[in-house]
Protein backbone atom coordinates (compact mmCIF):
# COMPACT_ATOMS: atom_id res chain seq x y z
CA UNK A 1 0.00 0.00 0.00
CA UNK A 2 1.58 3.34 -1.02
CA UNK A 3 2.25 5.91 1.69
CA UNK A 4 -0.23 8.75 2.01
CA UNK A 5 0.84 11.96 0.35
CA UNK A 6 1.87 14.79 2.66
CA UNK A 7 -0.74 17.59 3.01
CA UNK A 8 1.06 20.69 1.73
CA UNK A 9 -0.15 24.28 1.98
CA UNK A 10 1.40 27.26 0.20
CA UNK A 11 0.90 30.53 2.07
CA UNK A 12 1.29 33.97 0.50
CA UNK A 13 0.78 37.44 1.93
CA UNK A 14 1.90 41.03 1.83
CA UNK A 15 4.28 40.70 4.77
CA UNK A 16 6.29 38.05 6.60
CA UNK A 17 4.27 38.78 9.75
CA UNK A 18 0.96 38.08 7.95
CA UNK A 19 2.25 34.84 6.42
CA UNK A 20 3.66 33.63 9.72
CA UNK A 21 0.48 34.51 11.63
CA UNK A 22 -1.58 32.57 9.07
CA UNK A 23 0.68 29.51 9.40
CA UNK A 24 0.64 29.76 13.20
CA UNK A 25 -3.19 29.81 13.12
CA UNK A 26 -3.27 26.76 10.82
CA UNK A 27 -0.87 24.92 13.13
CA UNK A 28 -2.98 25.77 16.17
CA UNK A 29 -6.13 24.58 14.41
CA UNK A 30 -4.64 21.15 13.70
CA UNK A 31 -2.18 20.13 16.42
CA UNK A 32 0.03 17.06 15.86
CA UNK A 33 -1.95 13.83 15.82
CA UNK A 34 0.42 11.90 18.07
CA UNK A 35 3.47 12.21 20.26
CA UNK A 36 6.55 12.72 18.12
CA UNK A 37 4.54 13.96 15.14
CA UNK A 38 5.57 17.31 13.69
CA UNK A 39 4.75 19.86 11.02
CA UNK A 40 7.42 21.23 8.69
CA UNK A 41 7.47 24.93 7.77
CA UNK A 42 9.61 26.46 5.02
CA UNK A 43 9.61 30.26 5.05
CA UNK A 44 11.08 32.60 2.48
CA UNK A 45 12.92 35.49 4.11
CA UNK A 46 13.63 36.65 7.62
CA UNK A 47 11.03 37.23 10.29
CA UNK A 48 9.91 40.79 10.76
CA UNK A 49 10.16 41.49 14.47
CA UNK A 50 9.00 38.71 16.74
CA UNK A 51 7.54 35.73 14.95
CA UNK A 52 4.58 33.68 16.19
CA UNK A 53 6.40 30.66 14.74
CA UNK A 54 9.10 29.04 16.80
CA UNK A 55 10.89 25.80 16.13
CA UNK A 56 9.84 23.17 18.65
CA UNK A 57 9.37 19.43 18.95
CA UNK A 58 6.11 19.79 16.99
CA UNK A 59 7.38 22.33 14.39
CA UNK A 60 10.49 22.09 12.22
CA UNK A 61 11.12 25.58 10.88
CA UNK A 62 13.50 26.40 8.04
CA UNK A 63 14.06 29.87 6.57
CA UNK A 64 15.31 30.41 3.02
CA UNK A 65 16.99 33.52 1.68
CA UNK A 66 14.64 35.96 -0.02
CA UNK A 67 14.35 35.26 -3.72
CA UNK A 68 11.93 33.36 -5.88
CA UNK A 69 12.04 29.73 -4.67
CA UNK A 70 11.05 28.34 -8.06
CA UNK A 71 13.60 30.39 -10.03
CA UNK A 72 16.76 31.59 -8.30
CA UNK A 73 16.18 29.45 -5.21
CA UNK A 74 15.10 26.22 -6.91
CA UNK A 75 18.11 24.17 -5.79
CA UNK A 76 17.95 25.50 -2.22
CA UNK A 77 14.22 24.78 -2.01
CA UNK A 78 14.67 21.29 -3.48
CA UNK A 79 17.47 20.38 -1.01
CA UNK A 80 15.54 21.83 1.95
CA UNK A 81 12.33 20.09 0.94
CA UNK A 82 14.08 16.74 0.43
CA UNK A 83 15.74 16.97 3.86
CA UNK A 84 12.44 17.74 5.57
CA UNK A 85 10.58 14.99 3.71
CA UNK A 86 13.14 12.41 4.88
CA UNK A 87 12.29 13.37 8.48
CA UNK A 88 8.63 12.37 7.99
CA UNK A 89 6.47 15.41 8.81
CA UNK A 90 2.70 14.99 8.96
CA UNK A 91 2.03 18.42 7.36
CA UNK A 92 4.06 20.90 5.31
CA UNK A 93 3.64 24.67 4.98
CA UNK A 94 5.62 26.82 2.54
CA UNK A 95 5.45 30.59 3.11
CA UNK A 96 6.18 32.68 0.01
CA UNK A 97 7.08 36.36 -0.06
CA UNK A 98 5.48 36.84 -3.48
CA UNK A 99 2.64 35.13 -5.29
CA UNK A 100 4.09 36.19 -8.66
CA UNK A 101 5.32 32.68 -9.53
CA UNK A 102 2.81 30.75 -7.43
CA UNK A 103 1.46 28.84 -10.44
CA UNK A 104 5.00 27.85 -11.48
CA UNK A 105 5.83 26.64 -7.98
CA UNK A 106 2.58 24.63 -7.75
CA UNK A 107 3.34 23.11 -11.15
CA UNK A 108 6.88 22.21 -10.05
CA UNK A 109 5.56 20.57 -6.86
CA UNK A 110 3.09 18.54 -8.95
CA UNK A 111 5.89 17.02 -11.06
CA UNK A 112 7.88 13.91 -10.14
CA UNK A 113 8.97 12.96 -7.59
CA UNK A 114 6.89 15.41 -5.57
CA UNK A 115 3.63 14.44 -7.26
CA UNK A 116 3.87 11.10 -5.42
CA UNK A 117 4.90 12.68 -2.10
CA UNK A 118 2.83 15.86 -1.71
CA UNK A 119 -0.90 16.56 -1.70
CA UNK A 120 -1.24 20.26 -2.52
CA UNK A 121 -4.08 21.96 -0.68
CA UNK A 122 -5.70 25.29 -1.61
CA UNK A 123 -3.39 28.29 -1.35
CA UNK A 124 -3.81 30.42 1.78
CA UNK A 125 -3.63 34.15 1.11
CA UNK A 126 -2.80 35.96 4.34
Amino acid sequence: MPAARLPTTLVTGASAAQREEAIAALLAASPPSSSGAFSAVILEGLASGSSPLLASSSVRLVRLAVGCPCCAGNLVLRVTLNRLLRQGPERLFIGLASSEHLDQLRSWLQEGPYDQLLALEPVVRA
